[in-house]
């Protein structure tokens, strides 16, 4: 029995052992569980909202800029678009609270999920970590889409397909279908750090990248700012046959003198974001 134990605390002691424990290390995972509160640390378009032709930063083809400078804010009146979500590009830079948790499997106790409620539109987000493909690019979009996720060392990364047609800024700019979004979650004690990577080959020329930083919050707000409840009602006086919208060069609120900048840097596009364009 002595000898028994001897070699167990030689084991214990050996690099054997610290080899287990370096390989531990080795396969860290982080863990994003808890309440957070965006800090809006970046957009000011984000509350209330941009300016009508306002598309600075955003890397615009000339669809979107067509479609965007089109657009008819009271477009937001008609039901169908009154309780409408935001897709995840923007919602998760929006004045939103973030409940994260892990779905575990009770007989392996591995995480096959982790789960985002999200208090903007009260909408649910599942990020698979299971190892699974991909639906068929015909399957069903929604407002939060498909998600996968991975672990690289304390990095989750999340890819995102499946998306609804959305917008990457509240004034018109679009998003497609058919866009995508790899997402970057980084904990830094009571600080979450979100870096997205959007991609969309219709109305984006080159990949929109945008971060957003949380803080943990725990119950400071209660429960109230978790609910977002939304009704209908008729308040739009345009007919049910048409879209507000305007025809090209006649959008009356296109906007040519924000912040004293030019129009060619306010209409966005790739090459305004790079120094080059300056020279």
């Amino acid at each position: 029995m002595k000898k028994k134990v001897t070699i167990l605390m030689v084991l214990a002691t050996s690099g054997i052992a610290s080899g287990f424990l370096r390989v531990d290390f080795a396969f860290a995972q982080g863990d994003l569980q808890g309440r957070w509160a965006t800090t809006l640390s970046e957009d000011a378009d984000m509350t209330p909202g941009a300016e009508i032709g306002n598309f600075i930063g955003l890397p615009l083809n000339d669809a979107a800029r067509r479609y965007a400078e089109s657009w008819e804010a009271s477009r937001f009146s008609q039901l169908e678009h009154q309780c409408r979500s935001h897709t995840v590009p923007f919602i998760m830079r929006g004045p939103t609270f973030l409940r994260i948790w892990d779905e575990v499997d009770p007989e392996t106790q591995i995480v096959r999920s982790i789960r985002i409620f999200l208090s903007l539109f009260e909408q649910s987000r599942t990020i698979w970590m299971d190892g699974r493909d991909h639906p068929h690019p015909q399957a069903p979009h929604t407002w939060m889409g498909f998600s996968t996720g991975r672990w690289d060392g304390n990095q989750l990364v999340v890819e995102t397909t499946h998306l609804k047609q959305g917008y990457t800024r509240r004034n018109g700019a679009p998003l497609s279908d058919r866009t995508t979004v790899t997402e970057y979650f980084v904990r830094h004690a009571d600080l979450l750090t979100h870096t997205a990577v959007t991609t969309d080959p219709v109305y984006l020329s080159e990949p929109l990248v945008k971060s957003t930083t949380f803080v943990l919050n725990g119950n400071v707000y209660g429960e109230g700012p978790w609910m977002w409840p939304c009704e209908t009602l008729v308040e739009s006086f345009a007919p049910d046959d048409t879209v507000p919208h305007y025809f090209p060069g006649e959008n009356p609120f296109l906007n040519d003198d924000i912040y004293g900048l030019p129009k060619d840097v306010l209409r966005g596009g790739a090459e305004t974001l790079y120094p080059s364009f300056y020279e």
